[in-house]
């Protein structure tokens, strides 16, 4: 079954889909693809920060169909190796967040009850 992945690595966000009993060896092929790295340069890490073992397939951190959706995909982080052999420390950007609403379109929100 597909899987959707959010792979992010500060400010990049890439997106892909994958089948759930892809390793992360495979995935780390696929992202070589986009981004030009080869796979032994390239560390994932899941949610809780821990590195993903290549011969590991997607199901067994828990991706899967019902859980890694189009409109909710599974989040992965992306450290690289540096030139001196050494990965960087994973850095996630975070979003930005919209600025306040005015105060005219805020009254329009209430819908005049105030």
């Amino acid at each position: 079954m597909d899987v959707f992945l959010m792979i992010r690595r500060k400010k990049l966000t890439i997106f892909i889909d994958a089948n759930e009993n892809t390793t992360i060896h495979e995935l780390k092929k696929m992202l070589e693809g986009i981004l030009k790295i080869p796979p032994n340069n390239q560390q994932l890490f899941n949610k809780d920060n821990t590195i993903l073992e290549d011969s590991h397939m997607l199901q067994h951190y828990g991706v899967k169909a019902d859980t890694a959706k189009a409109q909710s995909p599974a989040m992965f982080g992306l450290a690289i190796r540096d030139d001196n052999g050494t990965f960087e420390i994973l850095d996630l950007v975070p979003y930005s967040t919209p600025p306040d609403l005015p105060d005219v379109m805020k009254s329009q929100e209430n819908n005049g009850q105030e």
